[in-house]
């Protein structure tokens, strides 16, 4: 009989020898005792590496929610802590700390960059006040159309001094090292259609230089902005 559990982003299965003891419910009982200490403890470890409780679920003999003393005598309890929305809360802030900062009259909207940082799940914006949506992939964009120059793309070197390697990509690494055992996260380019870069591409009339583009293709290559894209394991 056993107890599995995900705890910080490892599996972790804990054993109990039962031998000996020939009364089932006994059996049970103890598993079901023995699952409720390892849980609590799992838990209170959880808490003390990321700062407060994380929420859980319990799975009973396969039955999600289940009481712990429902367990079978030779059953199995397994016990999961979810950590995506501690990793995309952390990306979301580590893109504010990263992001210039401009001041009048150089920057007439200082801190607009930074209140840009926008998510995505599974292709829908995610309201970051609400818990976040479950989904098979995550990204965040910045909606303002100067985010390519800040993050230097083309060959270009960034724009700001503030932010010498950019901040999509270097965020992308961190956020790689730290949470790369539960997701892969890498920086690309995605073309958000909402905010303020779907209105200033149905408006401006540039075109890349050697190429015109029209209709879909321009719409796509003006609003083609750096990304951190998250895929769970």
């Amino acid at each position: 009989m056993s107890i599995r559990m995900r705890m910080e982003n490892l599996t972790l299965t804990a054993m109990i020898n039962l031998a000996g003891i020939d009364d089932p419910y006994e059996k049970a009982e103890r598993l079901a005792d023995f699952a409720r200490r390892q849980i609590e403890t799992a838990d209170n470890h959880n808490a003390q590496v990321v700062g407060h409780r994380i929420p859980y679920d319990v799975y009973v003999d396969g039955r999600e929610g289940a009481p712990l003393n429902s367990v079978r005598h030779n059953g199995r309890i397994e016990a999961e802590w979810t950590f995506y929305e501690e990793m995309l809360r952390w990306i979301d802030w580590q893109l504010i700390e990263h992001s210039p900062v401009g001041s009048p009259p150089d920057d007439p909207h200082p801190g607009l960059y930074m209140r840009s940082h926008e998510l995505t799940a599974d292709g829908r914006l995610v309201d970051r006040e609400a818990p976040m949506p479950m989904a098979d992939e995550y990204v965040f964009v910045n909606t303002q159309p100067y985010a390519r120059k800040i993050e230097g793309t083309g060959g270009r070197p960034p724009l700001s001094a503030q932010a010498p390697s950019g901040v999509y990509e270097t965020v992308a690494i961190l956020a790689q090292r730290r949470f790369g055992n539960m997701a892969r996260i890498r920086f690309g380019f995605r073309s958000p259609l909402f905010g303020d870069i779907q209105a200033w591409a149905q408006n401006t009339r540039m075109q890349p230089k050697g190429r015109r583009r029209t209709g879909h293709s321009r719409m796509d290559w003006l609003t083609r902005q750096p990304a951190i894209i998250i895929t769970p394991r």
